[in-house]
């Protein structure tokens, strides 16, 4: 399960940066940001799905770097708290 987690994790950061490549290369080519405007005034809703969930790069930066050398904290009781309730949800 954790082994997921963190693939979906990296896959999300992964589409997030393949977003803002694409959105960056679109307004190098065109001049302009038609093509975020476009999605833009359809409606919130569509704004919202084409931006994808908002990722805080800087956040992920710190929190590697803290696992990294070993200054992340972990509190076992919640995590296993946690995982008890999550399990307990889908029962």
């Amino acid at each position: 399960m954790i082994k997921s987690v963190g693939q979906n994790i990296s896959a999300a950061i992964e589409a997030s940066r393949l977003r803002e490549g694409a959105k960056t290369r679109a307004t190098a080519t065109t001049g302009s940001t038609t093509a975020a405007s476009a999605a833009t005034s359809s409606s919130p809703a569509a704004r919202m799905a084409a931006e994808g969930a908002p990722v805080d790069m800087d956040r992920i930066a710190a929190i590697k770097s803290a696992i990294a050398s070993g200054n992340y904290p972990v509190n076992p009781s919640a995590i296993a708290e946690r995982m008890i309730a999550l399990d307990l949800s889908a029962a």
